[in-house]
């Protein structure tokens, strides 16, 4: 069952989960401000969707008042002081696949559950352990899941299977995984959100969850201490700032990419006239894939967490840089990647992330996204504690003697250091129209994130479109490397498929691009559009 479209004057939140959207819209109802019901609405999420929502990974959550402050929330995931650049090399050299992906030694320090006492603590207007309260009698009482986490579960069944306390919470006593029709209970979360509520986030970090994190880290080969929990900050950064077609967009700044590069795509595309009447017509969508091409290089080469490596942001967002990029695209065919630079190995770059919006009766804006990084995380459960730890550590460049997944090179600057954050492809944006709430945007899908945001925005500004069907036209995305265009599958007519062929654009056919709940603020009746995407599951709620 799917909520997909809402209108309301009141509050409005949209996110993958039905329990989720409204527990924020009920947060607003009580009289909360719209960082409160993100609060709530993120706590909710790691009972409901334990695929992506999560205390046990990070995050990015970017804040528009309605009196004109504007700040991004770096809750993301930092490596722990005993990480090496090398630490899931085998000796001959080659990336240990189990240990790089599963269980506890991929596992960065969690940055959740910071992040969101830091909002609350700067903007939050209802008591912390009502905005944990939801989430509490979620976890305790039971759930039913919906059809993407119940076909998920099958999905990693045995990767889950690889540790006895994932097995003992997400499956039942005969073994088979839980499915819609069968309540979800889960008092080991229910117990830690308890103490979380009652202690803060300094239960968390200091407390005896702490100590039971670490106990599990020492049993299992994982190296988060005490130290790295109770040193881990989240942090209040600038949001990066641009315009486009008469609107203000906002985005997150590093070690998210995804303001930097949403704006630098945005800033090349000023520079061409693309058809405002045929938003997919093969040539726009032409310069859109060049101009990916070139956006993602440079993502490979420059971007990275700015407490480490020094990032020529001014550059990036200049419009003489972007005038320079267009310049070099070929109008008429595609530019093969590898003329761009050396080519190098790579791989896909996991989609299981999730991503949610909220706006208020005041008009203030929260946009956040949050993840575990692959589904599930790194599959491993901690010991009596009920959450799901991340896999953060493998976006960096885990091999610094050859390319990641993300198609980083050898020499880059998102590689593994102590306390160093991993650079994300999280990118939730906020947009305004003449100085006013105009849009709350965001999506999941790894690389692809960046892209179908920045489609979202030309599909709601320079295309004019209703955000129904902004969200519903067919997507694409492109990364620099591998060299394909990555096309959603059964959602493009023919004739569009083969003439970016014929302009030597290579297609691939993927299941589907994104998931971008979002909220479009009408300049025209101020009412609140709050629109769940199809792709997954969605629910939007508002009053």
């Amino acid at each position: 069952m799917q909520q997909l479209s809402v209108k309301a004057h009141q509050g409005a939140v949209v996110s993958i989960d039905k329990y989720a959207s409204q527990a924020g819209v009920e947060v607003l109802r009580k009289g909360g401000n719209a960082v409160d019901a993100a609060i709530a609405t993120a706590f909710v999420l790691a009972v409901t969707h334990p695929f992506a929502g999560n205390i046990g990974g990070g995050g990015f959550m970017l804040i528009r008042l309605i009196s004109g402050e504007e700040v991004a929330i770096d809750f993301r995931e930092m490596a722990p002081a005993l990480a090496t650049p090398e630490m899931f090399l085998n000796t001959d050299g080659s990336v240990d696949y189990i240990k790089s992906n599963f269980g506890y030694l991929v596992a960065a320090v969690p940055g959740t559950v910071k992040g969101l006492e830091m909002a609350w603590q700067k903007y939050g207007s209802l008591p912390w352990a009502t905005l944990l309260q939801p989430a509490i009698n979620l976890a305790q009482n039971g759930i039913y899941l919906n059809k993407y986490d119940a076909a998920s579960l099958v999905k990693n069944q045995k990767d889950l299977a690889r540790f006895p306390e994932s097995v003992r919470i997400f499956f039942k006593p005969d073994g088979r995984p839980y499915t819609r029709k069968d309540l979800f209970v889960q008092p080991d979360l229910a117990q830690t959100l308890r103490e979380i509520a009652q202690g803060g986030a300094k239960a968390f970090y200091e407390g005896k969850l702490a100590e039971k994190l670490v106990a599990d880290m020492q049993a299992n080969g994982g190296i988060i201490s005490l130290a790295d929990l109770k040193t881990y900050e989240a942090k209040i950064r600038k949001p990066v700032k641009g315009t486009f077609a008469g609107y203000e967009i906002i985005g997150m700044p590093l070690p998210s990419s995804g303001g930097i590069a949403v704006q630098q795509m945005l800033n090349v595309l000023k520079n061409f006239k693309l058809d405002t009447q045929i938003p997919l017509a093969p040539q726009n969508l032409h310069l859109l894939i060049q101009t990916m091409r070139y956006t993602f290089l440079d993502r490979t080469t420059y971007l990275g967490d700015t407490d480490f490596v020094e990032v020529p942001i001014d550059k990036l967002l200049s419009e003489a840089y972007a005038k320079n990029i267009a310049a070099k695209i070929d109008l008429e065919r595609a530019t093969p990647s590898e003329r761009l630079s050396d080519k190098v190995l790579v791989h896909n770059e996991n989609m299981e992330t999730t991503h949610f919006s909220v706006v208020d009766k005041d008009g203030n804006m929260v946009s956040t996204t949050v993840t575990l990084e692959e589904a599930f995380g790194s599959k491993a459960v901690v010991k009596d504690l009920g959450f799901l730890l991340n896999c953060e550590m493998h976006d960096f460049n885990i091999n610094p003697r050859q390319a990641n997944f993300q198609g980083i090179t050898p020499a880059n600057p998102n590689g593994i250091a102590p306390r160093k954050r991993m650079l994300s492809s999280m990118t939730p944006t906020l947009v305004l129209k003449e100085g006013k709430p105009f849009l709350v945007t965001g999506s999941p899908g790894g690389r692809t994130i960046l892209n179908t945001v920045l489609q979202i925005i030309l599909n709601t500004t320079l295309y004019n479109l209703p955000l129904r069907q902004a969200l519903e036209l067919p997507r694409l995305s492109h990364h620099w490397m591998p060299d394909t265009v990555y096309l959603e599958k059964d959602r493009w007519d023919k004739a569009t498929v083969e003439e970016l062929a014929a302009k030597g654009h290579v297609i691939t056919e993927v299941d589907f691009l994104g998931d971008a709940h979002s909220i479009l603020i009408n300049p025209e009746t101020d009412w609140y559009e709050a629109e769940a995407d199809n792709r997954r599951a969605g629910w939007a709620e508002g009053y």
